[in-house]
């Protein structure tokens, strides 16, 4: 835990209880998860109000345009602190007006004499202004609780704000030995039903999900996400350079199903005009890319990404495309699900083509590494270095 304040937490002379800020700031974490995945561009925040060590009040951002966490949690307290207060809040309390308010300001006119945050606002131009406000104001400002938990919790708002630039991120599930399938090109399944819930969970965070054509050949995906019954359809690419989709007669579900209007197939300029024609007329978005080396141009999809306002593209991607994003660096992040199998066998699909990788130092590396473990799988997600 990296604590940060006037004097150290737990230090003489200083008003937090030490016990309970890792406590309290969990229970903001909560808070903050309540909004998933829905409030993009913005961050996802969580906030509460201590008295007595007990809580007395909690609110989180709902969406763009809503009132921030900090004032959802002081209006559902109704009233004014008591002297001991304390506000807890995942994330810098913003020091400008946007749609809403500056939460710095409110939080001074409710009267709170302490604020305990999780993480800095990542915006290089905002960075610990909104703490310097507070103590400014005369409010002890403990910083830094639960800092890398806070910080993971805004894995596409920390990207887009600092970057201006879609977080790219690719997800693979594949056996012990790096085998995507068998060699006969079955894959189901990878993994099992605890991971598979979890990939359900990452489709419901990004506003944007993407396979490449291979995969809506192969499996027929419907790329949504599917949680206690409620189905949800983010925007969803199909990376299908030359429109093979679109060729065979019946067409795959998730250009006919109840969500093909959030449907964008993604091809190189200039592809077959009658293919183009039967997208349109099924009512697909079709974004013609320029081409990179015979691939579509990611810096041109990235850069189409962001004058759509699309801060997030989890991209679900088989062998063929995740060796082409891996390799040439064009993704940000990813989430490998690693299932307790071996294929231990040479002509089972796998990822990697003729890089030549002489020492581990030359080896492809993630970084702000985290685990988890659903059953017998295990994800491994991180920053792609």
């Amino acid at each position: 835990m990296n604590q940060k304040s006037g004097t150290s937490a737990g230090s003489s002379g200083n008003a937090f209880a030490p016990m309970y800020l890792e406590t309290h700031m969990r229970r903001a974490l909560d808070l903050a998860r309540c909004a998933w995945g829905q409030t993009h561009p913005n961050p996802m925040v969580g906030a509460l109000i201590v008295e007595n060590d007990q809580i007395v009040a909690e609110g989180w951002h709902q969406g763009a345009g809503q009132p921030h966490a900090e004032v959802e949690a002081i209006r559902a307290l109704g009233r004014a602190p008591s002297p001991d207060a304390t506000l807890y809040v995942t994330l810098e309390p913003c020091s400008t007006c946007g749609r809403t308010g500056a939460c710095t300001q409110a939080i001074i006119e409710a009267g709170f004499r302490k604020v305990v945050v999780g993480a800095v606002d990542p915006n290089p131009a905002h960075a610990g202004r909104g703490l310097e406000i507070l103590r400014q104001s005369g409010i002890e400002v403990a910083q830094g609780i639960l800092e890398q938990e806070c910080q993971d919790l805004n894995l596409i708002f920390n990207h887009w704000i600092t970057t201006g630039t879609p977080l790219l991120a690719a997800k693979l599930a594949m056996t012990l030995d790096g085998k995507f399938a068998a060699a006969s090109g079955q894959s189901r399944w990878v993994t099992g039903e605890a991971a598979r819930g979890n990939v359900m969970a990452w489709r419901r965070y990004f506003p944007a999900i993407a396979v490449g054509a291979r995969t809506v050949l192969q499996d027929d995906p419907s790329l949504t996400s599917r949680i206690d019954g409620e189905v949800f359809c983010p925007r969803r690419f199909v990376f299908d350079r030359h429109l093979k989709t679109l060729e065979q007669e019946r067409l795959p579900q998730l250009y006919m199903d109840e969500f093909r209007n959030n449907t964008t197939v993604v091809c190189l300029e200039g592809v077959d005009a009658a293919r183009k024609a039967r997208a349109v007329k099924a009512g697909i978005q079709v974004w013609e890319l320029p081409a990179d080396q015979g691939h579509l141009d990611w810096t041109a999809l990235r850069a189409r990404c962001a004058e759509a306002g699309i801060c997030g593209v989890y991209v679900e991607a088989g062998p063929t495309l995740a060796t082409e994003v891996i390799e040439s660096g064009k993704v940000d992040y990813l989430f490998i699900y690693t299932a307790a199998k071996l294929m231990a066998d040479a002509a089972a699909r796998g990822i990697g083509s003729e890089r030549q990788t002489a020492t581990m130092e030359e080896a492809i590396q993630l970084a702000d590494v985290r685990h988890e473990v659903f059953s017998s799988d295990i994800l491994t997600r991180g920053r792609l270095v």
